[in-house]
């Protein structure tokens, strides 16, 4: 005979304590960490176990590690919330949600300047990772069609790239069997060295991969000067290198801010751009994406053609089904923001992270490396002689909750550690003013010295 639900005024006193959320047995006994329960719990106490567990966790607010976005308005969550079940590759049930990826693809592709009369060619990825491997990929199989079409061997493709390169360049090298060339970097060159890549490249070059704002340090690498190198290379030897551009960091930030700076298509060699939604597009990860300059840089054996989800469909991805909250959150930021609104916030975080530089450079225990002279990126690292190090620091500096990373250079300047600060939209400047004075208390704790002889950033001002 089944149970009915007794009314709380009818339970005993045990019985009452029991039904309360923190009072209940889920909270009384152990929990399997590693194999699925026998039994399940309440959704509140589910709920309530693993948010409280989660609050071990840095608070997103103070985490000045990251790279993506980790604030958006209530509108914008509300609509990601609303959008969570639809699954972005199923176009045939969804058909609208995919013509709003085309339009995005398309805004995108104007943005980065692509020719006039040509479509947007893209798609949104997971973030620039996914985003990354597509595009070298498509390089890797255009070069090699057109080295057998001519009668060349196909063997022993390379990549062109600096030391600074995110990992996912590694990856792709070691998965996909391609030669990744990376030139060093040295002194207080943090950047792609354009006289190198001339030296460097080959006949059975993919591409050259070029920074737009280096995971290390910010800095950009000079696109516009290495666009001229691969001219002159095709104008002696015939080559015709291709240029990807990791735009993860800068992408969604130069075109507001320095829309004269040339790096994007209107280069005639770059073919390919990735930048992620998820970094200064504002957008909760994971959302990315992948243009490409023309059709015919997207070679048409990579493109798959399904019909089990009831209608024809393309996809160029590396999974399948993932979820379109994300890119229609994307969609939203768009239309929310402008081109204006993007440029007033960018500027904002360029203008607090420059803001950091300088009250960095007034502390002679610091040297600024990443001055954020064109992303809202500081880097700065540790003066000899302090009687503290970088990860000393970083740790210290994380008992007020501040998430700051330190890490060592490439393998050609591994000798050297550094910090970095990433500014973000939700980083006003009374936190940069809160910051330094944590970075300066810390600093003084760790030397074991007074804080005399030079001058602190307080919180109203320089004191």
């Amino acid at each position: 005979m089944l149970s009915k639900k007794r009314p709380i005024a009818t339970l005993s006193p045990e019985e009452r304590l029991l039904s309360l959320t923190y009072g209940s047995r889920s909270f009384s006994r152990e929990i399997p960490r590693f194999e699925i329960p026998m039994e399940g719990v309440p959704a509140e106490a589910a709920y309530r176990l693993i948010t409280d567990e989660l609050n071990l966790d840095g608070n997103p607010a103070l985490n000045l590690a990251t790279f993506v976005t980790t604030w958006m308005e209530p509108e914008a969550e509300r609509l990601i919330g609303s959008t969570l079940n639809k699954n972005l590759v199923d176009q045939e049930e969804y058909p609208q949600t995919g013509v709003i990826q085309e339009r995005v693809v398309n805004m995108l592709s104007r943005l980065f300047h692509a020719p006039k009369g040509e479509g947007g060619i893209g798609t949104a990825t997971v973030g620039s990772s996914e985003a990354i491997m597509l595009a070298l990929l498509a390089h890797k199989t255009r070069w090699k069609k057109e080295r057998l079409a001519r009668g060349l061997p196909a063997d022993r493709p390379n990549i062109i790239a600096s030391s600074g390169v995110h990992v996912v360049w590694e990856k792709f090298a070691r998965y996909f069997e391609v030669e990744l060339r990376l030139l060093p970097m040295g002194g207080e060159r943090f950047t792609l060295d354009p006289e190198a890549v001339e030296k460097a490249v080959d006949e059975r070059t993919i591409c050259v991969g070029a920074i737009l704002g280096s995971t290390y340090t910010g800095h950009l690498d000079p696109v516009e000067e290495i666009d001229r190198v691969l001219s002159r290379v095709r104008e002696k030897k015939g080559w015709e290198i291709p240029i990807h551009v990791d735009g993860a960091s800068g992408g969604f930030v130069l075109p507001f801010l320095e829309p004269d700076l040339r790096w994007d298509f209107r280069l005639p060699h770059v073919r390919s751009i990735n930048v992620s939604g998820h970094k200064y597009g504002l957008v909760y990860p994971g959302i990315g994406w992948l243009l490409f300059r023309e059709e015919g840089d997207l070679p048409e054996e990579l493109v798959f053609r399904v019909n089990y989800l009831g209608g024809e469909e393309a996809t160029y991805t590396l999974n399948f089904s993932r979820g379109s909250s994300m890119m229609l959150a994307q969609y939203y930021m768009l239309l929310r923001l402008g081109v204006e609104g993007y440029r007033r916030i960018h500027a904002t975080s360029k203008a607090n992270a420059r803001f950091l530089v300088e009250g960095l450079a007034l502390d002679p225990r610091f040297r600024v490396v990443g001055p954020a002279d064109h992303l809202p990126i500081v880097t700065f690292e540790v003066a000899s002689g302090t009687g503290f190090s970088a990860s000393e620091l970083s740790e210290k500096i994380r008992e007020r909750g501040w998430i700051i990373p330190a890490y060592t250079l490439p393998p050609d300047l591994i000798e050297r550690s550094v910090l970095r600060v990433v500014v973000k939209e939700n980083f006003s400047r009374d936190m940069a003013d809160i910051l330094l004075a944590d970075i300066d208390r810390a600093a003084g704790s760790l030397s074991g010295r007074a804080l005399t002889g030079h001058r602190v950033r307080g919180r109203h001002g320089v004191c």
